[in-house]
């Protein structure tokens, strides 16, 4: 019986060892296989990161090409701002100085008026447009023009008068 576990353990391990040398071949080549694969797979990948680095490096000019056209754009812009405030500032000077003109040529034409006639036109305008043409004038003349008035419309310019400037319509029309 011994013989027969020595002669059954010696052909295990001679089969083993022709088995091994075969199987260690075989796997060889599909090994080979394998490494060839993983190599194409490792070249399709950096081609893949190489274009994606070139898209992203596109990409990127760009947008720094829109973001100093944006750049460009704003400075335009805020360079009108500045023009455009200005020009209105120029306008409301200009627009004062004008209405202060016509002021001074509506005041100097009721100075030269004679009271009842300028007294008569007081009367006609809405009591706001009265008052802010009376404001104008010099005291003397605005106490001779409303005694000429009738007292009812001279007492609502007064009370604008005293209110004073900005004289606004308080929907009461004459």
């Amino acid at each position: 019986m011994k013989r027969i576990w020595i002669l059954l353990i010696g052909t295990l391990l001679c089969a083993d060892t022709i088995d091994c040398t075969q199987v260690f071949e075989s796997r060889k080549g599909e090994l080979l296989h394998e490494v060839e694969k993983i190599d194409e797979a490792r070249q399709s990948f950096e081609a893949l990161q190489a274009a994606t680095n070139a898209l992203f490096e596109k990409q990127k000019n760009a947008l720094k090409e829109k973001e100093s056209a944006l750049a460009k754009t704003k400075a335009e812009i805020d360079a009108k701002e500045k023009q455009i405030a200005s020009m209105i500032e120029e306008n409301k000077k200009l627009l004062e100085q004008v209405e202060s003109k016509k002021n001074d040529k509506v005041d100097e034409t009721y100075v030269k008026m004679k009271d009842a006639a300028a007294a008569a036109i007081v009367e006609k305008l809405p009591v706001h447009e009265g008052a802010a043409m009376l404001f104008g004038l010099p005291p003397k003349k605005v106490s001779q023009i409303m005694g000429k008035m009738n007292p009812q419309i001279a007492s609502e310019i007064m009370q604008q008068l005293k209110k004073g400037p900005p004289f606004v319509e308080n929907n009461q029309t004459k």
